[in-house]
């Protein structure tokens, strides 16, 4: 596995624990529908959130949440909407994003953009 997956996974467990800590039910991690992802899907109280995480141990290819780019965001509305289509009990989301800077394995920086997009 690639330093950057590795680190992609480091970021995902730390959000999960993040939000769990805040009280989130956490229903997904890493929800697939054909070639599409969901990074995790909680929800917030009553409200169900799609949660984009990016982590990156510096930032000289700029910071984690700047690579939430528009086609990424059409990518994980498309997610989201099948994710809805297969789960019709969920009528509203939200996307947030939690970006993470490490230091090694330690995080520096939580970042949590809250209805990101």
């Amino acid at each position: 596995m690639g330093k950057h997956n590795e680190t992609g996974r480091l970021g995902e467990q730390i959000a999960a624990e993040y939000l769990a800590a805040k009280g989130w039910n956490i229903l997904h991690r890493n929800w697939r529908s054909a070639h599409r992802e969901l990074d995790l899907i909680a929800l917030d109280e009553q409200e169900l959130v799609f949660i984009e995480i990016k982590t990156r141990s510096g930032t000289a290819f700029g910071f984690p949440e700047e690579a939430v780019s528009p086609p990424k965001q059409a990518h994980l509305r498309a997610a989201a909407e099948d994710f809805l289509e297969q789960n019709p009990e969920f009528t509203q989301a939200r996307f947030d994003v939690v970006s993470i800077l490490l230091h090694g394995n330690i995080v520096h920086e939580i970042l949590h953009l809250r209805d990101a997009f």
